[in-house]
């Protein structure tokens, strides 16, 4: 017999197909289905009643620290995919830059267990560029890819040798995987713990110059212009950054490009009482910069919206502030924040943001979801835009706190998460 849940009577968003409107989704058996519009549901059907609820296609994030092997007392693939349903994510792509980091087919195929086993959010690996996140050989792409890992990155460990980064570019077209980067040159950005600009100055902090990331992205958008290749870069935060990838874009070069929630609301002033919480890599910056990277989302320039969780234990962020680990948790913030604070603002509309953080990471890495199409997985977030909440790092399903949003009143919040058609999620 066939498992039926049909979410009744909400506000359905699916940019994939140009829908906005109020009406019902159906899964049977994990999958969209096509009903007619005087859909009867059997008698043992679930329905939920969406009456004032978004219905979305699944929220993906292809930015994930899971810290799983080597750092498990931060996070593990179970409870980062557990924070992720929680929020409002049907699906995560999980950075390979853990102890050992993951750069072969047998490292690949333990996310992808681990990731089952966890029963929440979906969990897509990615394999290393270079073997070891050296920057010196390039890793078993192929073996990775039968493995299960769906695009190439060092991330954390910016590829410095643009010989090998055009290998890797070349290379990954046989799989039709991207090779996402981390943007940033690291000699200019050494020994840097900020932006660099007044802020550090006043505070006595070495900055980071917006150039680092800047050169670096131009880099990466020429080679994959040489090489017809896919180069995905990661959280994007400069003005010159984000004018470089519009324009490639306009030249027909294939590059997508990510903006983080952080990026998106704070700046440099975040830091202001060296507060470690708001430190991360790359730094927040200027209000220009901020203003760049909203107007590059508005507008494309910035497809995807990803979070870049990065879980810490408390300890190592209450160190002093330049020997303080770079990053934050996201994941449980993340549909809370765009909703208040980029939704909310006039920024995008709300099917824009549905663009961003759904269909288009999907497409981007080659991922199913994306779309409420009939046929396509049932993967399906719900939320109520108008819940208010109080983010309490305390109830935080992540191992980790560190977040500089603690205390923050956001609009909106996940009520459901459908993975398959099996709620993971109900909040």
């Amino acid at each position: 017999m066939s498992e039926v849940v049909v979410f009744r009577g909400g506000r359905v968003v699916d940019p994939s197909r140009s829908v906005d409107g109020v009406g019902d989704v159906v899964v049977v058996d994990g999958w969209i289905a096509d009903v007619p519009a005087e859909y009867t549901p059997p008698e043992d059907a679930r329905v939920i009643d969406c009456a004032g609820l978004v219905v979305t296609p699944g929220l993906i994030d292809v930015h994930v620290h899971l810290r799983e092997p080597g750092e498990e007392h931060k996070e593990t693939i179970t409870t980062g995919a557990r924070a992720a349903a929680a929020g409002g994510f049907t699906a995560i792509v999980a950075m390979p830059n853990t102890d050992p980091p993951t750069d072969d087919p047998a490292a690949v195929g333990y996310v992808v267990a681990e990731g089952r086993k966890a029963g929440a959010a979906r969990v897509y690996p990615t394999g290393c560029i270079t073997l070891d996140r050296k920057g010196e050989r390039l890793a078993l792409v192929g073996e990775m890819v039968d493995a299960g890992a769906v695009a190439i990155t060092d991330d954390g460990s910016p590829v410095m040798d643009s010989g090998l980064m055009r290998l890797a570019l070349l290379y990954a077209q046989a799989f039709d995987i991207p090779v996402a980067d981390h943007p940033e040159d690291l000699t200019l950005a050494a020994g840097g713990a900020m932006n660099a600009g007044l802020a550090s100055a006043r505070m006595g902090l070495p900055g980071k110059p917006n150039a680092a990331e800047d050169i670096h992205i131009i880099r990466d958008i020429l080679l994959a212009e040489l090489t017809g290749g896919h180069i995905h870069l990661q959280h994007v935060s400069t003005r010159m950054g984000v004018e470089m990838i519009r324009q490639a874009k306009a030249r027909g070069v294939r590059v997508t490009a990510e903006a983080s929630p952080h990026h998106l609301v704070l700046t440099e002033d975040a830091v202001e009482g060296y507060r470690t919480e708001a430190k991360m890599n790359p730094p927040l910056r200027s209000a220009e910069d901020r203003a760049a990277v909203r107007a590059g989302l508005a507008d494309g320039t910035l497809d995807t919206i990803a979070t870049d969780h990065a879980p810490h234990h408390y300890d190592e962020k209450e160190a002093a502030f330049q020997d303080a680990p770079n990053g934050i948790v996201g994941l449980e913030t993340a549909l809370g924040i765009i909703l208040t604070h980029v939704v909310g603002e006039g920024v995008i509309d709300l099917s824009t943001m549905v663009e961003r953080m759904s269909c288009q990471p999907a497409r981007a890495f080659g991922l199913p979801g994306g779309t409420l199409a009939p046929g396509s997985v049932g993967d399906v977030t719900v939320f109520d835009p108008a819940a208010v909440w109080t983010v309490d790092p305390k109830a935080f399903r992540s191992k980790s706190r560190n977040t500089p949003f603690g205390g923050w009143e956001l609009k909106g919040r996940p009520r459901y998460t459908v993975v398959g058609g099996r709620t993971v999620w109900e909040g």
